[in-house]
Formats: C-alpha cells, structure tokens, sequence
C-alpha cells in the first residue's frame, strides 16, 4: 500500500490531474494483482482495498480531491479486470466499498466519493462494452453496504449520494448491498 500510496503522490505532482493518476495507478497495480483471478475473493477484496487505500491517502496526502480520485480509482479497476478476466461488477462493487472506507479513514466527503465510484464505474463500463446500469448498481451497492459497516449516518449520506439519475444512467441500489450476488 505504501509503494501505491506514494506512486500516488508522485504522480500527482507530476501530471496534476488526480483522476488520471488514480486510472494509472488502480490499473497498474490490480493488472499485476489479480492475474489469473477469476472470482472476487476474500485475498482479491483486500488486494484491491489496498490498492485503493493507498491511493485516496496518496490523494489526501498533496489535498486533492477525493471524488476525482474515486472515479479515476473504478475506471481504472474496470480496465484492470478487462485486462485480467476477472470477473467485473464483483471488482466494482468491492472497490466502491473500499474507496467508501479509505475515505472514512481520512476524513473526506463519503457521498462525494460514493457518487464519484458510481460516475467511474458508468464511464468505465462504457468505456469496455460493459451494462453502465450494472457496473451503477454494483457500485452503489458497494458504497452503501461499507458505509453501513462504519455506522453512524455514513449510511443515509451515502444512500442518498448514488440514488436516482447519475451521469445519464438510473442507478438501481440491489438489496442487501452485495454486487456479487447480482450477477446475471
């Protein structure tokens, strides 16, 4: 986490843009991590909440903004499982959890970056062919399912962050909060 962390922060300094940063780093990393994974495992989930991790503290760290970073960070696990064959809206759904909670950690807007998963994942799925709708789904379930986990009104700020329309696209939020289980 700590390699990814300053990866981060120094190509924040370099290139300026957070959000293209988080799309270098969150494929790089996770092309290398999940190769030959197929199913988002427990090993896969913490694989990416690592990754994520150091990259929204990588982020925090040079005090860029946390939403551009969590669209950069699923576009880029989109890409990463594209490249990989790992199974997608699993990688999203857990991704958008983890970017939920690496915030918490730091003290950053939870519905910005909620939001900001949900916008990463539609323009990521476009981007590969993949259901905007569902990549949507699973990542707001993602967001909202972590945000239960730390309690408090993480959950309600969230929930009402990645509901309705969001970049064109209906998002759905699929009960109990798991994307994997969604798949169709």
């Amino acid at each position: 986490m700590e390699n990814v962390r300053g990866a981060m922060v120094d190509a924040v300094r370099g290139v300026g843009d957070v959000a293209s940063a988080a799309v270098d780093a969150v494929s790089g990393t996770l092309v290398t991590a999940l190769r030959g994974v197929r199913e988002i495992t427990t090993e896969a989930t913490a694989l990416i909440f690592d990754t994520v991790r150091g990259v929204i503290q990588g982020a925090s760290d040079v005090g860029q903004d946390l939403t551009k970073a969590a669209r950069g960070i699923l576009i880029g696990v989109i890409r990463a499982t594209r490249e990989t064959g790992t199974e997608t809206m699993g990688a999203v759904s857990a991704t958008a959890g983890a970017v939920v909670k690496s915030t918490a950690e730091v003290g950053g807007d939870l519905a910005g970056v909620a939001r900001g998963a949900v916008e990463g994942a539609i323009e990521g799925a476009k981007e590969i062919g993949l259901s905007a709708e569902d990549a949507a789904s699973a990542a707001a379930s993602g967001a909202v399912k972590a945000a239960g986990e730390l309690g408090g009104t993480a959950v309600e700020q969230v929930r009402n962050a990645v509901t309705g329309t969001i970049s064109g696209v209906k998002v759905i939020l699929r009960e109990p909060f798991r994307g994997e289980d969604e798949e169709k």
